[in-house]
């Protein structure tokens, strides 16, 4: 995205892979929830996410140890002027998809056009800015953009690529299980049972597996995905075996749950793995479209109730930090104290329709670790007097009456956010609200959270070093009524978008550091979110035969390309 491409033309792998990881084996993950879809690339239904990563390539492929920076895939070539107003692709001969059949230019124009049309939103805006797509050569494809952009041409050179002949006479946004997914990547899936298990096989016929951007990664033969309905039933199978490797969310289980027979004879290693990404977002999101959340006073009230000292001690053993901002634990996120330079410069002409705190400077509320919170009940009760809400006969109420009401929606499977939440109840009745608890199963969850159908709901959002056009579909207008993005808050917000646009078009690393931070503040100082903790480490349990190279990890850490894809399986010994 910006300076020169870290390794060179002639590189030999990755720099966080084991070149010489030897092949074989076998690795069982475990999710909690179901799916009824094999299609990863549409709104409709609920695929296994890791389809999108595991069953397809793109053009180019990325390098998790440097910010934003592609290195050619399916594409031997590419070629960009210094505006990058249009790119070039060109095909490896050898590319094939693993029925056997050569990708051709034909197939990479109609995957875009389906993917920018009728495929998931988080394909639409990209494709929304291509001016013109042609192929302009037997094995080359040319985008032209309707306006200036930066980032397009690292954004579409991350395409998944499909197959045109397999969806001919078929409707590609409709889900289901009939369609195999007939991808061009080193594993395709050899079998599953719906809502339960999917497993990938290795294709010993893959096309580039001697592509140096391939070698040491994809090293296991079988990659067998396991759904669960509950947390506890998952940690079980992973205890008795049944699965090989289990990601740990929770500081206090990880040093008190995980000390079975497995652990002490050694078969069950505990890998900490570190990692230099933004904490991103997670915790309960509040929903403008709701009335009742429109006002920032009460988003604050709402924040103010959430007593995280109390929270993290009782729920996590007090191991992990909080969430200070989107991009926090990051050079991409807000600075302490008013905004300063060229990061003031961005907000300013947005001034007088910011909240307060996005320009002075704003930081989440600090209780004194009791249960009670006296100061923040205090500080809540007095944000909604201000904002037309009153305590009467232990009810908060508004001027007419009506009862603040809201309803928390969440899904199976999560014991800490369950405890984390029934904390947080309790101290809303505080204040004289109680909210409604509903609890539903992953796929009505995503149903309902697709068309933003709830008030306050448990959130994740993950964010990169490099943000871009993905921005828009998180924070972007369109987002309050367009279905299937992340602007679970229904925020209408120019000035994000404004710094959004800034980042797409920084010419320098100075740029595109002033508006991200300006970006953070606007999300932050928005109050939209009751921020959770976040871990600078990754807490990963895994069968001992299961191995990944640990002295050369990337500074995205344990992120997607990570397990399994830089792992191998080896019994010591052989």
């Amino acid at each position: 995205m910006y300076g020169e491409p870290a390794l060179p033309p002639d590189f030999v792998s990755l720099p966080y892979v084991n070149p010489d990881a030897p092949r074989g084996g076998r690795i069982v993950t475990s999710e909690v929830g179901s799916f009824d879809s094999l299609n990863p690339h549409i709104l409709k239904g609920s695929p296994p996410w890791q389809l999108r990563f595991l069953a397809y390539e793109s053009l180019m492929g990325r390098s998790w140890d440097e910010p934003f920076t592609l290195y050619g895939l399916l594409a031997e070539s590419v070629e960009t002027p210094p505006d990058r107003s249009w790119v070039e692709f060109t095909l490896r001969e050898e590319a094939r998809f693993s029925d056997g059949t050569p990708v051709t230019v034909e197939d990479v124009l109609w995957s875009y056009e389906t993917l920018g049309t009728v495929g998931h939103p988080r394909y639409h805006g990209a494709w929304a800015k291509v001016a013109s797509a042609e192929a302009v050569g037997p094995r080359t494809v040319r985008f032209e953009f309707s306006e200036v952009d930066r980032e397009l041409p690292l954004i579409l050179g991350l395409r998944p690529i499909l197959k045109k002949a397999q969806w001919e006479g078929k409707d590609f946004a409709e889900s289901g299980l009939e369609e195999v997914p007939i991808g061009t990547a080193p594993y395709v899936v050899s079998d599953f049972e719906a809502g339960r298990h999917v497993v990938l096989t290795r294709n010993p016929d893959y096309w580039g597996n001697d592509l140096p951007f391939r070698r040491g990664t994809n090293n296991i033969d079988e990659i067998r995905m396991e759904f669960y309905g509950d947390a506890g039933v998952m940690f079980e199978a992973f205890k008795a075996g049944e699965v090989t490797t289990l990601r740990e969310t929770n500081a206090a289980a990880w040093e008190t749950q995980y000390d079975f027979p497995a652990i002490r004879s050694g078969d069950v290693v505990k890998s900490v793995i570190p990692h230099q990404r933004p904490s991103g977002i997670r915790g309960l999101v509040m929903n403008t479209r709701n009335p009742v959340f429109a006002d920032w006073r009460v988003r604050q009230a709402m924040i103010e109730a959430y007593n995280f000292e109390f929270i993290n001690e009782t729920v996590n053993a007090g191991r992990d930090q909080r969430i200070a901002s989107y991009f926090s634990n990051s050079p991409l996120g807000m600075r302490p104290g008013p905004a300063e330079g060229a990061v003031r410069a961005l907000l300013e002409p947005f001034a007088a329709d910011l909240p307060p705190g996005t320009l002075e400077g704003y930081t989440l509320p600090v209780s004194d670790g009791s249960e009670q919170n006296r100061a923040g009940t205090r500080r809540a009760l007095a944000l909604l007097a201000d904002a037309g809400w009153t305590v009467r006969d232990g009810t908060l109420v508004d001027a007419e009456g009506n009862p603040f009401a809201f309803e928390i929606l969440l899904r199976t499977g999560s014991a800490e956010i369950g405890a984390t939440v029934d904390i947080y109840v309790a101290a809303l009745e505080r204040l004289g609200i109680r909210p409604e608890l509903t609890v539903v199963d992953s796929a009505q969850y995503r149903e309902r959270t697709q068309v933003y159908d709830f008030d306050m709901a448990y959130y994740a959002v993950g964010l990169s070093l490099s943000p871009g056009n993905e921005q828009m579909l998180y924070w972007g207008s369109a987002g309050v009524t367009e279905p299937g993005t992340r602007n679970w808050m229904g925020m209408n917000v120019p000035a994000a978008e404004a710094m959004v646009s800034a980042l797409l078009n920084a010419e320098s690393r100075e740029g595109f550091l002033a508006a991200s931070r300006a970006l953070d503040r606007v999300l932050t100082a928005g109050r939209y979110v009751i921020p959770f903790s976040h871990s600078p480490i990754a807490r990963i349990a895994h069968v001992k035969e299961l191995h990944y190279p640990a002295d050369r990890l990337p500074i995205y850490g344990d992120w997607i390309g990570f397990q399994p894809d830089v792992w191998w399986y080896e019994v010591a010994g052989e």
